[in-house]
C-alpha cells in the first residue's frame, strides 16, 4: 500500500507500528522515476507493508532528520525503528531483501 504524505513528521514515523518504508524523493528526480519500476515490483511481494513516499527538498525537516542526501532513499523500518535503508536502489532483490527483513 503506498501513500504520498508530506505531512508526516517524524514523531508519526517513530510511532508508527509494524512494518514501514518511506521512500525520500522528489517526482522531477531522474533517479527516483527510474527506480519506480523496481521499487513497484519488489512491492508486489509485500502488498501488505505500508510504503509512504515523502516529496524532499531543501527545508524539508523530516528528510534532514533521516540524514537523507541522495534520492532515492528507502528507510525500512519496523515499530519505527529503521532497521535499513537503500540509497539509490538499483534492482528489484535489494529491496525485496530489505522487505523480507522488516516483515514478520
Amino acid at each position: 500500500m503506498t501513500n504520498q504524505d508530506t505531512a508526516m513528521t517524524r514523531a508519526d514515523i517513530d510511532q508508527s507500528t509494524g512494518a514501514l518504508v518511506v521512500e525520500f524523493g522528489a517526482a522531477w528526480c531522474g533517479y527516483c522515476q527510474a527506480a519506480q519500476p523496481i521499487i513497484a515490483a519488489a512491492f508486489a511481494h509485500y502488498p501488505a507493508i505500508k510504503h509512504i513516499k515523502i516529496e524532499d527538498g531543501k527545508g524539508q525537516r523530516l528528510g534532514r532528520s533521516y540524514a537523507v542526501k541522495l534520492w532515492p532513499t528507502l528507510v525500512f523500518l519496523k515499530d519505527g525503528v529503521e532497521i535499513s535503508r537503500l540509497i539509490r536502489p538499483n534492482d528489484s532483490k535489494m529491496i525485496v531483501d530489505a522487505l523480507g527483513e522488516i516483515s514478520g
